[in-house]
């Protein structure tokens, strides 16, 4: 019995989650409800407050999801002790398949995890969980003698990270137009912070 209630769980935060993709991408962030995604999901406005106390909340749902599947997918097909530029495109690029497969979602997305109105503890904690994944890798580099030890993994992280989002913003205002294009940029803007671009 707690098994089917359980299921039965998860089916209704995936239908929440499921009617913001399309509300945020149809409607936009700021006019969708709590009422409104009530009603997409099938259920009571009451029942989606048991689930997520605020929009915020349905965005940090996703994000972990696809913290999730990022880092499981590149532990399975990527080597740890592979080169770190290939672990780092292998990464972004999951992200990327990840956050662009409802593209208008994954701008709004992008916009309200990097530009909240505020930030929570569990926006903190979600943060936190993504920068100490992305710090194993970074550490697992300096083992290596890839990168220096004394660079701090929360500004590489962030240089990394930047240059991701950086990659993703060229996509959604049209400097890149295909996945193919995502690829060979964020590959090429990695080999350049690697490698350095001082003479």
């Amino acid at each position: 019995m707690t098994g089917k209630r359980e299921q039965k769980k998860e089916q209704t935060r995936q239908a929440i989650v499921a009617a913001a993709v399309d509300l945020f991408s149809s409607k936009g962030y700021e006019k969708t409800s709590i009422e409104d995604l009530a009603k997409a999901a099938g259920i009571g406005k009451s029942t989606v407050y048991t689930y997520f106390k605020a929009k915020e909340e349905i965005f940090l749902a996703f994000f972990d999801e696809e913290f999730e599947y990022s880092f499981s997918a590149l532990h399975e097909h990527v080597d740890p002790d592979a080169p770190l530029i290939n672990q780092l495109h292998t990464l972004f690029m999951l992200q990327y398949e990840f956050v662009t497969k409802n593209r208008e979602f994954g701008r709004i997305l992008v916009r309200e995890t990097l530009f909240p109105k505020s930030v929570t503890s569990l926006a903190k904690e979600s943060n936190q969980r993504y920068l100490d994944a992305l710090g194993e890798i970074l550490n697992r580099a300096k083992e290596r003698g890839e990168i220096r030890p004394e660079f701090d993994n929360f500004f590489l992280a962030a240089h990394f990270f930047m240059i991701y989002l950086g990659s993703l913003s060229g996509l959604y205002t049209g400097y890149i137009t295909t996945t193919e294009e995502v690829e060979i940029g964020l590959m090429t803007l990695l080999n350049q912070a690697l490698q350095g671009i001082a003479l």
